[in-house]
């Protein structure tokens, strides 16, 4: 049984200085990122309504996982790429801008692969199979669709699929590029202007987290290249306000009727702007992984949209991989040179 619950958040400007300056800004992307991701995702599978696509999307990580370990090299921004995003105040990587590589669409081509070997005959590995021998062109504007956040046309059941191969390609692309210039002067990635958007790549979050041994200092998460940056607790992560800033939950409750407390996930609701993100707390489960956790509480998402006047709130941050728009009036051709 679940009931919405709120809470209010009193002296946003105290938490903001103590966070300050004493925290490590950027986390980026482990070598482990996708396997813990997989191994969340199948915790969170058990008993939950969603089995079978968190399950699919466990089989989507451990393919990313492997195809991470193989460490295919990505051309690399120039030290003069570097200086000039450092001169303009934004991110080094811009994803719906940045060039990509035809090893990105390799990379796909082989997960897909990959991940058709691992899953059981049905739509999701018929799905898999028809997409690696989709056109490059057909590629190319899938992903550029997902980047720029342009979903009319979006083909959805592709659509995680082509996601996780840009995932793939932006993760080895800050590893790379943060190994090649470690210990230089002028560091490759950087606070930007808009603290709102990943530094390394200018996506939004899709959560934020309060990260264990930070003294609870709120971090959000990049849902494209899994990079973590600092951003001030108790502040809206889209408007920038720190009024209005109250916490949303679902508060589960024993057969009693008791209201148990600790909500591992909910989400900072600013009525300035209308626009939620949601914020986990590893503390009450270290299991927590920011992709995984959004995904397996669409619940929460919900509630929280389908409240107040208007409509309820607008969700700030974005999952490349559960998203919905138009879908395209005939499936892709075959692939052709």
């Amino acid at each position: 049984m679940t009931s919405s619950a709120h809470q209010k958040i009193l002296s946003p400007e105290e938490i903001a200085v103590r966070a300050g300056e004493q925290q490590t800004f950027l986390h980026l992307p482990e070598p482990g990122v996708f396997a813990e991701r997989a191994l969340r995702l199948r915790a969170l599978a058990e008993g939950h309504a969603m089995r079978d696509f968190l399950g699919f999307v466990a089989e989507l990580a451990d393919a990313q996982h492997r195809a991470l370990s193989k460490n295919v090299a990505v051309p690399l921004p120039t030290p003069e790429q570097i200086e000039a995003a450092a001169r303009s105040g934004r991110p080094l990587l811009p994803a719906p801008t940045w060039q990509r590589a035809p090893v990105w669409r390799e990379s796909l081509r082989a997960l897909l692969l990959d991940l058709a070997r691992h899953l059981p005959a049905g739509p999701a590995k018929a799905t898999a199979l028809h997409l690696a021998e989709a056109p490059d062109e057909h590629l190319e504007t899938q992903a550029g669709r997902l980047l720029s956040g342009v979903m009319l046309g979006l083909d959805l059941a592709a659509a995680p699929l082509v996601a996780a191969a840009l995932q793939l390609h932006f993760v080895r692309l800050v590893q790379q590029t943060a190994a090649a210039h470690a210990g230089a002067a002028l560091p490759p990635f950087g606070r930007i202007d808009d603290p709102t958007l990943c530094p390394c790549c200018g996506s939004r979050p899709v959560a934020s987290v309060e990260r264990l041994g930070a003294e609870g200092a709120r971090y959000l998460a990049c849902g494209l290249c899994a990079t973590q940056w600092h951003y001030v607790r108790i502040k809206c992560t889209h408007c920038q306000s720190t009024k209005g800033i109250s916490l949303q939950s679902l508060v589960a409750s024993d057969d009693a009727g008791a209201t148990t407390t600790g909500a591992v996930v909910q989400a900072e609701c600013c009525s300035e702007c209308g626009h939620y993100l949601k914020l986990m707390h590893p503390a009450r489960d270290n299991g927590v992984e920011p992709l995984a956790d959004d995904l397996a509480t669409l619940t929460l998402d919900l509630l929280v949209s389908g409240e107040g006047d208007g409509g309820g709130l607008e969700r700030h941050g974005v999952n490349l991989l559960l998203l919905f728009g138009e879908p395209e009036e005939a499936p892709p051709p075959g692939r052709g040179h």
